[in-house]
């Protein structure tokens, strides 16, 4: 399938690997764009797909500064990828709890999948990723279903059951994550299919 030209932004969230997710985007032959997290709803009404991008701030006492991402999610005008910090507010917007970690994780991690759903389609039973990240889901979100866990980690993978919106807790976007590029071409797929109806 041919991604070739298709506009996608990166929305900023302050994140260290933010231009990773930048670059392997365009590897895969989108237009993507880094853009900040306060950027008017308006002014993004050209792309077709929009990925939440990790970033500092805690979850609980920071989540302001990830500025316009409810009205991002409230729209409904574009699928969405929320990575670890996006993730986890995507999680609270729809009812779920995140909060700070029992167990912070910083490095390889091993995934079990419970469902491929359409974000995690050919994966394996279990793979390897890398995490970094202080904080994490603990309650599931309403309307969301459950597709990968870890040991440290239950809520990794998560995806909504009508809507084109899927979450990761780790960093599919640096090489030490397996199938990266897969992931981030499970979403264009369904970038591509949802902007056809």
């Amino acid at each position: 399938m041919s991604y070739e030209n298709f506009p996608i932004a990166v929305v900023d969230n302050g994140g260290q690997w933010t231009h990773r997710e930048y670059r392997v985007l365009n590897y895969l032959g989108c237009r993507a764009e880094i853009v900040s997290n306060v950027t008017p709803i308006e002014e993004l009404e050209r792309f077709k797909a929009l990925v939440l991008s990790g970033g500092a701030p805690r979850i609980e006492t920071e989540s302001e500064a990830l500025g316009l991402t409810s009205e991002y999610i409230d729209s409904e005008k574009w699928p969405i990828l929320g990575i670890c910090v996006g993730h986890q507010y995507m999680a609270n917007h729809f009812g779920g709890k995140a909060g700070p970690a029992e167990i912070p994780e910083f490095g390889s991690s091993l995934l079990t999948l419970i469902d491929e759903g359409w974000i995690l389609a050919g994966f394996p039973k279990e793979f390897n990723v890398w995490e970094s990240h202080n904080d994490e889901v603990h309650k599931m979100p309403k309307g969301f279903r459950l597709l990968a866990s870890s040991d440290a980690c239950q809520v990794q993978v998560i995806e909504h059951e009508t809507l084109p919106y899927a979450g990761v807790q780790y960093h599919p976007e640096v090489e030490h994550s397996e199938y990266g590029s897969e992931l981030f071409q499970n979403f264009l797929n369904k970038a591509l299919e949802w902007n056809k109806e």
